[in-house]
């Protein structure tokens, strides 16, 4: 079975919300919702990946040095084994949009099972919980 290597974000505010993004109608899951990130390009970090994404996907900046590794998940799908660090991000410049079109939420982590997931997020939410 193919290994896909994505690397995902929880961005946490001051207040300690964590921002989810849904996802857009016409990619599979849509309409549920998510950390932010994206697959990992051949020759890039996990962390690299992260940076190009929350440029592309959110209109943000942030560096290596404000991401901090928290857990990762590790799921099989019927076509394909998602394997995703997360990482921990409460420094970045800009204020996230959704670039894409897609929705965002700034979320309390005891509300994050309030919104509809993907299999693969969902094992990360009491972590970053108990973190938080």
């Amino acid at each position: 079975m193919k290994i896909i290597l994505v690397s995902a974000v929880a961005l946490i505010d001051t207040d300690g919300r964590v921002l989810l993004a849904q996802r857009p109608e016409g990619k599979s899951l849509a309409g549920l919702w998510e950390f932010p990130g994206g697959k990992v390009e051949p020759g890039e970090s996990p962390e690299t990946a992260l940076i190009r994404e929350l440029k592309e996907e959110l209109a943000i900046d942030t560096f290596t040095s404000c991401l901090a590794p928290l857990t990762f998940a590790s799921h099989a799908y019927p076509d394909f084994h998602l394997l995703m660090p997360l990482f921990a991000c409460r420094k970045w410049q800009g204020i996230a949009t959704g670039v894409e079109g897609q929705k965002l939420a700034w979320v309390r982590p005891n509300d994050l099972r309030n919104y509809p997931m993907p299999p693969a997020d969902l094992p990360l939410i009491p972590i970053l919980r108990d973190w938080i």
